[in-house]
């Protein structure tokens, strides 16, 4: 089997997140720039926008989430959410997905005829670069887990951050090393989910 396909596979949902990486921030953050670099646009759109926190802003955001969701969560479900953020916070750090809706607008002027669809496309180009981040970031020995409290944190994080008003949040990967491995997986049989045709 190709390394890609291991990669692919191997690439899951890790909760149990921690700090002990050996990669340097720098290379990290060199990693997923090249991951989203070279990730597809329709049109060569180029709409992925991506903003990389570690350390304290790392930390920040998660205790914003959980200050925005406190109101909205009922009392007696909050403790669990907490936990949940608390592990989120114990990661190594997070990438924040936006996508920009300048982009898309302006696409959409300049091809017409297509106009409807580059709202999906956008969409569909920030999951490939997404989903190439983390398994980039799985090659080189990291966990993740994807997460999206937009637009919940959606004004918190435009504020702390400066975030552009046309770069739109889609997601949030957080990241760490691994300190338990992903559950077992089922899958829908092949039959329910592919069709061939010669």
């Amino acid at each position: 089997m190709s390394n890609f396909l291991e990669a692919i596979k191997n690439r899951r949902s890790i909760y149990a997140l921690g700090r002990n990486v050996e990669l340097k921030e720098t290379e990290i953050e060199n990693l997923i720039k090249e991951a989203v670099k070279y990730s597809p646009t329709a049109f060569n759109a180029q709409s992925p926008r991506v903003v990389i926190l570690f350390g304290q802003a790392h930390e920040k955001l998660w205790e914003m989430t959980e200050e925005a969701l406190k109101p909205l969560t009922p009392a007696e479900a909050f403790p669990n959410t907490q936990a949940k953020l608390a592990g989120f916070k114990a990661g190594f750090g997070t990438v924040l997905f936006f996508k920009n809706t300048d982009t898309v607008k302006t696409l959409q002027e300049q091809f017409a005829l297509y106009a409807d669809n580059f709202p999906d496309w956008a969409e569909q180009s920030n999951g490939i670069a997404t989903a190439n981040t983390w398994t980039a970031l799985e090659e080189a020995g990291l966990g993740a887990n994807l997460q999206h409290y937009n637009p919940v944190i959606d004004a918190a994080v435009a504020k702390e951050w400066n975030i552009p008003e046309n770069w739109q949040l889609r997601s949030q990967l957080v990241f760490g090393s691994k300190e338990a491995e992903a559950g077992e997986k089922e899958f829908l049989s092949d039959d329910e989910r592919f069709l061939t045709f010669k």
